[in-house]
């Protein structure tokens, strides 16, 4: 057994200065010329120990490290953190968070936050821009140094700043259910995150993002950096790509054993299984050899975990991004059976009555499951690809059965015409978008406005308790109508409406309801309104300071628990309850 290299991830908001982070890693380690420099691989940056070490400096004076080195995949960004996928959960061993310190959490961070949360990977926090954070002292002699050294040179003011930036980040990432301090002052670093304040664009705490990463694979990674070299290569489809001259290809990181071309590999495909063979094996060529970009890849016989590779092989058209790929040189039939059912577990074909999801990749599906999952949301299918008209048809049969779950989630896929246009016309929700974050954040917004039109809806044909005390001295007129004051103990009462008495006789027909001089559609509880009264006459069924209820008629009452009333409406429905009941037992039964 051997040791392979962590493969890191980094994900965060737009423009907080990811790729800015990974180039200079790439360009301290380019600087660096130490044995062998950097490799570039397919889709990922190779960093090897020595340059690491030459990084870090005494940072990691007396550690000895085992790791050969660490692996960076390029495509910064929670996509080619959901697409790399290994035995179900991400294939990133760590992941680096990248936040602005001045701008703290945004709804990308978020994304990264719940994506990180429900694949179980251990991260770090940098917080870049800190020399934007005031008037930050900058040595811009030096390629790259050390957080605690540039923070030493500021004065006590700027030390402030960035003390406070980085206590409001710790207080926002609390909220979301982490414990974080500067890394200097973490005690645990199984239940603490580590923040790191840097500026990726001055090389300020590289060294120190080096050092974390570097200590913390080697202290809690060990095992499973532990790959036989080799055993048959396992990897995952970073990307599916058409190349001059070569056709379809796959972009994969290989995480376990080794590949040699003429290998048997299986992989996902969107019609099924695939089943091909290594054509070639191809990694790019050092920048300076590229003369001709028909010619900017190398052959290589064979390669070992980790790295990044393209694998041309006949039958790649439909390869699916995200899925495993595994060497099946001994036994096809086991490795398939594998494959399937790795792919059956993201894939979601139920007849629950649930939402429909649509992905892009079998990663960013297993994480759109995972996130709406954990949100208690039901899913009826789950599947990669563009929304189609079937997708639709079978929104539909949900909506019949319940229209909040009758809808279709999108995320980084078109929606066919056919598909948009049934859509249309049946009113099926699509949510599409290329963040996971604002799909949930648009479905609930959406459910919650759907859900207060319901309530609307229902409360429109429900007739609420109310009950109301005829004022002594304001009797303005005896009979037809009678028209007295009134103050409206309970609910709420509305012109039309039939009131009784506490013996259950007839106590009139609301035929008006007046306030000074406007005219109103309803009273609530508390209001004094004058109103006027039909079929009664003060005096003989009516008096003065009499209570009177809303006569509830019997479908209303039923259906009351559809609506929300208050502790006094549930009282005043008791009292008008005991009042039908005692002319039939079974009303409202």
């Amino acid at each position: 057994m051997v040791t392979r290299q962590p493969i890191i991830s980094v994900l965060g908001h737009v423009d907080h200065g990811k790729t800015t982070l990974l180039d200079n890693i790439r360009g301290s380690a380019v600087a660096a010329r130490e044995a062998g420099g950097i490799t570039q691989h397919i889709g990922a940056t190779e960093v090897p120990v020595d340059v690491i070490r030459e990084i870090c400096g005494d940072l990691l004076r007396g550690v000895q490290l085992k790791i050969p080195g660490v692996l960076f995949i390029d495509t910064p960004g929670h996509e080619a953190f959901t697409t790399l996928r290994a035995r179900g959960g991400s294939l990133a061993d760590l992941a680096i968070l990248i936040i602005d310190i001045n701008e703290g959490i945004q709804p990308q961070t978020l994304e990264s936050i719940e994506i990180l949360k429900s694949f179980k990977v251990p991260f770090i926090i940098v917080a870049n821009k800190i020399d934007l954070a005031g008037k930050f002292k900058i040595d811009k002699k030096k390629r790259r140094y050390r957080f605690l050294e540039a923070f030493n040179e500021q004065n006590e003011e700027m030390k402030q700043i960035i003390e406070n930036k980085i206590w409001e980040l710790i207080g926002e990432l609390y909220k979301h259910g982490f414990q974080a301090d500067r890394f200097d002052r973490v005690k645990d670093f199984r239940r603490q995150v580590s923040i790191v304040p840097c500026s990726a664009k001055y090389g300020i705490g590289v060294p120190e993002i080096m050092m974390l990463i570097a200590g913390l694979s080697q202290k809690y990674l060990e095992k499973k950096l532990e790959i036989d070299v080799k055993g048959p290569g396992k990897g995952s489809v970073l990307e599916v790509k058409e190349e001059t001259g070569l056709g379809t290809t796959i972009d994969v990181i290989i995480y376990d054993g080794t590949m040699n071309v003429r290998d048997r590999i299986v992989l996902g495909g969107k019609k099924g299984i695939i089943v091909t063979t290594v054509r070639s094996l191809l990694k790019p060529k050092p920048l300076d050899e590229i003369r001709d970009p028909r010619f900017k890849f190398q052959h290589v016989k064979s390669v070992a975990a980790a790295a990044g590779i393209k694998i041309s092989a006949p039958d790649l058209n439909d390869a699916l991004a995200g899925s495993p790929v595994y060497v099946a040189n001994e036994d096809p039939e086991d490795v398939i059976e594998r494959v399937k059912n790795e792919i059956g577990k993201i894939k979601i074909t139920t007849e629950q009555t649930g939402i429909i999801l649509k992905a892009d990749t079998l990663g960013s599906l297993e994480a759109l499951v995972k996130i709406f999952t954990s949100k208690g949301f039901a899913i009826r299918k789950g599947d990669v690809g563009d929304v189609t008209k079937t997708d639709v048809t079978e929104a539909i049969s949900v909506k019949k059965k319940d229209v909040y779950k009758g809808v279709i989630v999108a995320f980084n896929v078109d929606v066919l015409k056919e598909a948009e246009e049934l859509a249309k016309n049946k009113e099926i929700k699509i949510f599409k978008d290329n963040v996971i974050y604002k799909i949930i954040e648009d479905y609930e917004l959406w459910l919650e406005e759907k859900r207060e039109e319901e309530k609307i809806r229902r409360q429109l044909g429900i007739i609420r308790p109310g009950k109301i005390q005829i004022l002594e001295g304001y009797v303005f007129r005896a009979s037809k109508p009678a028209i007295v004051g009134v103050k409206v103990l309970s609910g709420e009462i509305k012109p039309k409406l039939t009131l009784i008495k506490e013996d259950g006789r007839f106590g009139g027909e609301i035929n008006s309801i007046k306030s000074k001089d406007n005219f109103l559609s309803s009273a609530k509880r508390g209001d004094e309104v004058a109103i006027a009264l039909n079929g009664v006459t003060v005096g003989r069924q009516i008096n003065e300071g009499e209570v009177l209820y809303v006569d509830v008629p019997e479908d209303s009452f039923r259906r009351m628990k559809e609506i929300e009333i208050d502790e006094s409406e549930k009282e005043t429905l008791e009292e008008f309850l005991k009042i039908k009941r005692k002319e039939n037992t079974l009303w409202g039964v």
